[in-house]
């Protein structure tokens, strides 16, 4: 393909770096427009995505389900505030719960940090002033806000803003025993995600959440799954939990749930749905006409078209497809669904996403050794089996290149 810095992307870094703070440096690429998984930079090269606005684009780009649902609510109503009520936010609260089967409750947002921000509200009000605990993993992600960020445990973003509200013990992920050990009678709640995302699409070991579970019931805290990658089809099942058959306390969505537009939810179960009274949490634009609306498209768009089987069989074909490539420069997939990382035996990650965009496909250095893929969950078989003939090459091409 042509060179993929070009004039217009060259221009548009350059004005980008003028205006804009420095928190994200000047990303390398451009984005015009784009059309189901593939995407096209300003230059007009076309690209397939295979990270979709990490994990967000679950129905890919410009779906007419999404413009349709959008057009029309914005020619309607485009906000109201959380003084007033709208259909839209009720219908997809409960279309969330009808996929759960559980009694609960949902807070909406506007994206993940927020909802894990609303989460850490809830466990505080549920448990009370006396538990100053939270339990969360090493190499975890859970925000950048204050409150999400004090249980994310990447200490190269958390220290630099410490302290936090919250006492945080850390405990490494998938260790059933060292979890169970540090929770106790001064632990409000435990965080966790089903599979870790930004420490590299790291799935928790088999009966790992169930015993998160049983430690949280035997010492009296809450247990809080962040669902914002996992959830809503990413990995096959609407929420990964369900596939564990374990029911947290409370659970964060976002990313996908929107299929594009800003939205995040808090959903607490049981007890934990009505910890929050009138006046303790708010957001003036979460969960506003539009968003609501879009994430009703997503959602009714999802079991319209069995999308989860899709999500499965094309999965399978990138996670085997993968596996089956023998080259010195890869040494593991792992993941679900639509949410896998090829590892790699050295830290070249950053390296193999620059080849594999020079190739036409974009994907996420999310870890030195890894290479995460979070594609539309309409990924077709022939575009999954179009990246996995390719990858060798993308492979070889970084291999070849000298240190």
């Amino acid at each position: 393909m042509s060179q993929p810095f070009a004039t217009e992307n060259s221009a548009l870094q350059q004005r980008f770096a003028a205006a804009m703070m420095g928190n994200y440096g000047v990303p390398p690429l451009a984005l015009a427009r784009g059309e189901g998984s593939h995407v096209w930079d300003v230059d007009g090269n076309r690209y397939l995505d295979l990270i979709a606005g990490i994990a967000v684009s679950a129905l890919g780009h410009a779906h007419p389900a999404i413009v349709d649902a959008v057009t029309t609510q914005v020619g309607k109503i485009a906000h109201t505030s959380n003084l007033f009520l709208h259909e839209p936010g009720v219908l997809l609260a409960e279309k969330l719960l009808s996929l759960l089967h559980q009694d609960a409750r949902v807070f909406f947002c506007n994206s993940g940090t927020e909802a894990n921000e609303a989460a850490l509200k809830v466990v505080r009000r549920k448990q009370g002033k006396g538990r100053p605990v939270m339990v969360a993993a090493d190499h975890g992600f859970h925000g950048r806000t204050m409150g999400a960020l004090a249980v994310t445990g990447k200490e190269s973003i958390r220290a630099p803003f410490e302290p936090f509200g919250f006492d945080v013990r850390w405990v490494e992920y998938g260790d059933a025993a060292a979890l169970a050990s540090a929770v106790d009678d001064q632990v409000a709640g435990v965080i966790l995600e089903p599979t870790q995302g930004e420490g590299g699409v790291i799935p928790a070991p088999s009966g790992y959440l169930a015993a998160a579970r049983r430690a949280c019931d035997e010492a009296g805290a809450l247990l809080v799954l962040d669902e914002i990658q996992s959830g809503i089809g990413r990995t096959g099942s609407w929420f990964a939990h369900q596939a564990e058959g374990v029911t947290p306390d409370v659970m964060t969505l976002a990313k996908g749930l929107g299929g594009g537009l800003p939205i995040g939810a808090c959903i607490g179960f049981g007890e934990a749905g009505s910890a929050l009274v009138a006046g303790d949490h708010g957001s003036t634009f979460g969960g506003n006409p539009i968003a609501c609306a879009a994430a009703l498209a997503v959602i009714n768009t999802i079991e319209r078209d069995d999308i989860l089987k899709n999500v499965k069989a094309v999965g399978e074909t990138l996670a085997s497809g993968i596996a089956a490539i023998d080259h010195p420069l890869l040494a593991d997939v792992r993941g679900s669904g639509l949410w896998l990382a090829a590892v790699l035996t050295q830290d070249k990650a950053p390296q193999v996403n620059a080849a594999a965009r020079q190739a036409g496909f974009l994907v996420n250095a999310v870890q030195p050794d890894a290479v995460r893929l979070a594609p539309p969950l309409i990924l077709t078989q022939a575009e999954a089996t179009g990246f996995v003939e390719a990858l060798p090459a993308i492979l070889a091409r970084v291999h070849e290149q000298k240190a």
